[in-house]
C-alpha cells in the first residue's frame, strides 16, 4: 500500500492508499477540503474537530439523497435510470433539516466541542 501526503484545511496528512486508489483519493480529499472550508469559512464554527464533524455530516446526508433519487430513478424507469436527471440533489430542500441537525449537534456538543 502507497502513502499520499495530502493537504485538509491547511493541515497535511499522511494517508495509505491501496495501488491504483491514487485519483479516488484525492478526489474524496478535494470534497472533504472544501467542505471543512466553506464550514469554515461561514465563521460560524472555528472548531477544527466541530467543522470536521459537520463535513462529515453534510457529505453524508448529500450522499444518502443521491442514493434515494438514484434508487427512486431505477424504479421509475428500470432501463434509463439517470436519463432524466432525478438524481441531481435537492439542496433547498435540505436546509431545514440541516439546521436542525445542526443545532442538535451543538447541543450535543456543548461548550467544550467533544462528544466523549
Amino acid at each position: 500500500m502507497k502513502q499520499l501526503d495530502v493537504q485538509i484545511m491547511g493541515q497535511s496528512y499522511l494517508l495509505g492508499c491501496p495501488e491504483g486508489g491514487d485519483a479516488r483519493l484525492l478526489d474524496a480529499v478535494e470534497k472533504v477540503d472544501a467542505a471543512m472550508c466553506k464550514i469554515r469559512d461561514a465563521g460560524k464554527i472555528k472548531a477544527r474537530d466541530r467543522i470536521a464533524v459537520l463535513a462529515a455530516l453534510n457529505l453524508a446526508f448529500e450522499l444518502s439523497e443521491l442514493e434515494v433519487n438514484t434508487l427512486k430513478a431505477s424504479r421509475s424507469s428500470p432501463s434509463t435510470p439517470a436519463a432524466s436527471g432525478s438524481g441531481t440533489l435537492q439542496h433547498g430542500a435540505e436546509q431545514p433539516q440541516l439546521a436542525s441537525l445542526l443545532q442538535r449537534l451543538d447541543t450535543a456538543l456543548g461548550v467544550d466541542g467533544r462528544l466523549l
